[in-house]
């Protein structure tokens, strides 16, 4: 046990590189001659087992979890940077998530319509973000195709008319069920970098595009922070701060109806009950809220503000 398992392990651990040059030769010839040897006992183990009823095992030889363990203990001693292994677990998770999870909805996606004149085609891209937009006729439900934006911005900027007819391209689609790992597979094998996410009836749910794909495995690409406090101590939270982060800044155990929502945004719309407004403000459990800013529909940004505790009542005194 000491001279042929302890010492020898030693030894390759403390200088691993050496090692291997050494016996990667002598190891290749040995398991070449005893290659038949290691068949034929495989082989008359499987027959013995056969004969006895037992079938098999088809388990991998590590598992997922296995993996993600060595990774963590591999983390923490240093052969792996954080970041490498926030990517490898991002990249395990894609296999997880259906892509329902990882798109913009419907009510946020910005379209062009095939009747828009050239300034409001250029004003709806430069207010977006997005490189690349569906084109349709009167709504999402008549989607005619897709439009780069840049097919569009070349010819404006040399002052020749912008004919979007001409610069479609064909959508496409997918299931909202399909796994994230598989749409990462279509984007490679189309060559695309948007794809409209469709219902089991064929209705539009949303827009993935690769970069959706490219933030669950690296992270986030935040542009601002969705959490700022203030020198007064109150909090200016973006609107889609997911609910979890804000329970977490609280110290909230719970929110009203909170498997309804999964942003602050959906928080602030369901506590008000109606369509928010700028300025619009109410109170919950000793925070005030107040809707400092809109993007059309949506909640922008929120002023949120710790009350001070109310004086308790004074006893009645009496007569």
């Amino acid at each position: 046990l000491w001279v042929g398992e302890l010492v020898p392990k030693r030894l390759a651990l403390h200088n691993p590189e050496r090692i291997a040059r050494m016996v990667a030769r002598p190891m290749f010839f040995v398991s070449k001659v005893f290659s038949p040897l290691v068949k034929l006992l495989g082989w008359a183990t499987n027959l013995a087992l056969k004969l006895m009823g037992v079938k098999p095992s088809t388990e991998p030889p590590i598992t997922e979890e296995e993996l993600q363990v060595l990774l963590h203990q591999g983390t923490q001693a240093g052969v792996f940077e954080e970041a490498e292994q926030d990517m490898v677990e991002g990249v395990f998770s894609l296999g997880d998530q259906r892509v329902y999870s990882l798109m913009t909805p419907r009510t946020e996606i910005v379209w062009l319509d095939i009747k828009d004149s050239p300034e409001e085609i250029r004003r709806k891209i430069a207010e977006s973000e997005f490189s690349r937009f569906p084109v349709c006729q009167d709504s999402l439900d008549m989607i005619l195709g897709i439009v780069k934006a840049r097919d569009l911005l070349v010819p404006s900027l040399a002052a020749e008319p912008i004919k979007l007819k001409d610069k479609l391209r064909p959508a496409l689609y997918i299931p909202e069920t399909t796994f994230a790992s598989r749409a990462l597979e279509i984007f490679k094998e189309q060559n695309r970098e948007l794809m409209l996410v469709i219902d089991e009836f064929g209705t539009l749910q949303g827009l993935l595009t690769l970069h959706d794909i490219i933030e669950e495995i690296v992270g986030d690409f935040e542009l601002e922070a969705q959490a700022t406090q203030r020198q007064d101590g109150s909090w200016l939270l973006d609107g889609m701060l997911p609910v979890d982060d804000f329970k977490e800044i609280f110290k909230v155990k719970i929110l009203p109806h909170e498997n309804e929502y999964e942003t602050l945004s959906g928080f602030v719309m369901m506590s008000l009950g109606r369509m928010p407004q700028t300025a619009d403000h109410f109170e919950w459990s000793g925070l005030r809220f107040e809707i400092m800013d809109m993007d059309g529909h949506r909640v922008d940004k929120v002023l949120v503000t710790t009350l001070p505790p109310r004086p308790a009542a004074s006893p009645a005194r009496k007569k």
